[in-house]
């Protein structure tokens, strides 16, 4: 969120102060703006912040997919493989290693689909990119960019203890305890740009044009006091089926949209701040529906 404030201070910035500016120039100089770029390849660099749709979040929630994409049952489930069964003793001879942790005895903690998290929600992440342009003449622009972002996803589980016999008491305890998903997106963006005014140094921008976006998700861990759990890992205990990790990466289409301002920082380098919806899906598993996602960012070219 920081970034984002920063990043809409830069936009008044380049509204109150650089036409200021350049008006003084202009007043004194005639020749100071620079020449717009007419025509020819300019290469830059992206770096903004994205603001994922929370319902994708979900494919972060410790169920995992199956190798069909669709979402696993509770049995089958990451958590309750890894919880119930490879730390908590369900498998004959293995330590349960969360009633350690819970400081319970074995049998006096329950994990159940109704502990499982219900909410999951990505926080604002970084979004790096190559941006490439081909300027048909000085207000009409071609598009090619390369943007990726890692995501991280948050939420809350829960697991229920018994505490030790106290007579006329058998209260039970609800301990809450936190999730984690990772994922990585590249993301494809070809378009057109319109730049409109008639000044040679600012200008508000237009784009728009078609988005694909390739996404992985990477890892999920959960944390159960100092004992931190890979759900994404596999093992094998002899005499017990392997727990398999279907790593799911698909391939999303949509659109994408923007608008922002230019500056013309000299006759070769250009500055722009853009804000950028875009409605696509995030095709992982069985998640498909188009959604609205949000970004926003300064992008820096340079004239070949």
């Amino acid at each position: 969120m920081r970034n984002t404030i920063k990043l809409v201070g830069l936009f008044y910035f380049l509204f109150a102060v650089l036409p200021g500016s350049s008006q003084e120039e202009s007043s004194s100089d005639e020749t100071a703006a620079p020449a717009p770029i007419q025509k020819g390849f300019q290469v830059g660099l992206y770096v903004g912040s994205l603001f994922a749709n929370k319902s994708t979040a979900s494919l972060h929630d410790g169920y995992g997919v199956d190798f069909d994409g669709n979402r696993n049952s509770f049995e089958n489930s990451y958590m309750y493989n890894k919880i119930v069964m490879q730390y908590g003793g369900g498998i004959a001879g293995q330590p349960d290693l969360i009633a350690q942790e819970l400081n319970v005895m074995h049998g006096d903690w329950h994990f159940e689909e109704s502990d499982m998290p219900q909410y999951m929600r990505y926080q604002p992440s970084f979004l790096l990119g190559l941006q490439t342009r081909y300027s048909v003449d000085s207000k009409n622009i071609i598009l090619l960019n390369l943007n990726v972002s890692r995501l991280t996803a948050n939420g809350s589980f829960t697991i229920t203890t018994i505490p030790q016999y106290i007579p006329g008491q058998n209260a039970q305890t609800i301990r809450e305890f936190r999730i984690k998903g990772l994922e990585q997106r590249l993301i494809f963006q070809l378009g057109y740009q319109h730049l409109f005014g008639k000044s040679d140094r600012v200008n508000f921008l237009l784009e728009g044009g078609v988005n694909v976006t390739l996404t992985k998700l990477d890892k999920n861990l959960i944390q159960i006091n100092s004992l931190t759990i890979d759900l994404t890992s596999y093992y094998f205990i002899q005499g017990y089926p392997a727990y398999s990790v279907v790593r799911r990466v698909g391939a999303g289409f949509g659109a994408f949209t923007g608008l922002g301002v230019n500056f013309n920082a000299s006759e070769k380098a250009i500055i722009q701040l853009v804000y950028n919806p875009t409605y696509e899906g995030i095709n992982v598993g069985s998640n498909t529906q188009l959604r609205w996602q949000h970004s926003v960012g300064l992008r820096a070219y340079y004239k070949l």
